[in-house]
């Protein structure tokens, strides 16, 4: 397989009732494990990345380390731009070949950003490329972007008559979830998931994956989440992963960075095929 459109990813999910991880890279070496974990696990994957990366690395060099990594990858793969709210940057990455955005308008008011999300959406369409779309901030800062005060939730038929006015084609609702490490144990509203895709029939990104249990990501899955986003424990792993090797390099005073970069990528590549295991995408690459 190869790189495919998102849409493709995540309905065959939503119609089999398991969950793809859709992973926020944020450098070389996790983009390689990542992929590298996928293909172990026979899994597809989504690979994010934030503003932040996009800016901090730059969309042409980004592109280029992901069309690099991707060639003759074994199973299907997409990449996403995660969380954008700067209308520039969703063209920037659009006209690079991203292959779909989750215009973040969830600041503005919902007609403006139902007006705004219309538009990318056309524009997203112009370039084979799909939209992820939302009405209410996830609480939480990531990569910069965000809130920690949660908003207030939009009626049930206001995210109805966005879903078809704006024709996106995965919706992230806000229903308890928080990005970041949650300090307590999160009170979920699943039944809101279960009444979206009632309605609507769209697969659902889950957002906040990282520290939510197995039983809360069996049920959310089941009940239509198909795009799991994983930011937090990535990064924790990659951190951790690091501050190990880095005092034992310390205490033996072996100073290589290969073996680092090696042992780093490792436990983010096993991370990887423990996410697909865990959300049922192993064994499912076409």
């Amino acid at each position: 397989m190869a790189v495919v459109p998102l849409k493709d990813i995540v309905e065959r999910a939503f119609d089999g009732r398991y969950g793809v991880p859709a992973i926020n890279i944020f450098n070389d070496l996790t983009l390689e494990a990542v992929l590298a974990g996928a293909v172990e696990a026979s899994s597809p994957v989504i690979v994010q990345t934030s503003v932040k990366t996009v800016r901090s690395i730059g969309a042409d060099v980004l592109f280029r380390m992901w069309e690099g990594m991707t060639a003759g990858i074994e199973v299907p793969v997409t990449l996403h731009l995660d969380h954008c709210p700067d209308r520039a940057v969703i063209t920037e990455c659009l006209d690079r070949g991203w292959n779909s955005v989750l215009f973040d308008a969830s600041e503005l008011p919902v007609a403006e950003n139902q007006r705004q999300t219309i538009e990318v959406v056309a524009q997203a369409r112009r370039c084979g490329a799909h939209v992820e779309g939302e009405i209410e901030s996830i609480t939480g800062v990531e990569d910069g972007v965000g809130s920690d005060a949660e908003s207030v939730r939009q009626p049930l038929q206001v995210a109805l008559d966005f879903i078809a006015e704006t024709g996106v084609d995965v919706f992230a609702p806000a229903i308890g979830n928080a990005h970041g490490k949650y300090k307590q144990a999160p009170v979920l509203d699943v039944q809101r998931v279960s009444d979206i895709v009632q309605a609507t029939g769209i697969p659902i990104a889950l957002h906040g994956g990282s520290g939510l249990s197995d039983a809360q990501f069996g049920d959310l899955i089941a009940r239509g989440c198909a795009k799991v986003n994983i930011s937090t424990a990535l990064k924790q792993e990659y951190m951790r992963s690091s501050l190990v090797f880095l005092k034992g390099a310390e205490q033996a005073d072996t100073w290589d960075p290969p073996s680092l970069f090696r042992a780093v990528g490792t436990d983010v590549k096993t991370l990887t095929v423990g996410l697909a295991k865990q959300f049922g995408s192993a064994g499912k690459a076409w």
